[in-house]
């Protein structure tokens, strides 16, 4: 549900599971083929998760971060893994690129780059969730815009302050 005034997007955990799919329907209906999806992580690993198993694709993760002060609010510079973890071989073929959003587009044009120099990738397409007005980049694939680029409260930042002793106390008989 997006605020009244448009700076804040509360997203529930049925919203967010929708929005995968209807990526993966958006995705599907291009008629595009790919051999491998590649997730960012964290944001996009439950989408590439999702994406993974519905179009049995073999599934790659890359470690990339940006939010750094103000409790991740604050964007500050990009670091972005070396390497890729895979289940076996090397990223190659067609790759579809899969994370949840693109904010300011700093994080996915700076990976598209990076790929799009392994001479193994044949053909390179980027999926999101959602894009926000503000972004530098758009994705080949994405479900919503939001040209008010609000904050995006998905459903499983509940985890970024809890703490194991706070699910003892949750679970406590």
């Amino acid at each position: 549900m997006l605020t009244d005034d448009g700076k804040h997007l509360y997203v529930s955990w049925d919203e967010y599971h929708m929005l995968i799919e209807r990526l993966a329907l958006k995705v599907h209906n291009s008629g595009w083929q790919f051999d491998q999806i590649l997730c960012l992580a964290r944001g996009g690993m439950r989408p590439g998760d999702v994406l993974s198993r519905v179009f049995d694709k073999p599934l790659a993760i890359m470690s990339t971060s940006s939010y750094r002060a103000e409790a991740g609010t604050i964007q500050g510079r990009l670091d972005m893994a070396k390497y890729i973890t895979m289940p076996k071989g090397e990223l190659a073929g067609r790759v579809l690129l899969v994370d949840d959003l693109a904010d300011s587009g700093v994080t996915l044009k700076a990976v598209v780059e990076r790929l799009r120099g392994m001479p193994a990738i044949a053909d390179l397409r980027s999926a999101v969730i959602w894009v926000k007005g503000v972004s530098s980049y758009v994705p080949d694939y994405h479900v919503e815009m939001l040209p008010t680029s609000p904050w995006i409260h998905q459903p499983f930042e509940e985890y970024d302050n809890l703490r194991p002793e706070g699910l003892a106390k949750k679970y406590a008989v």
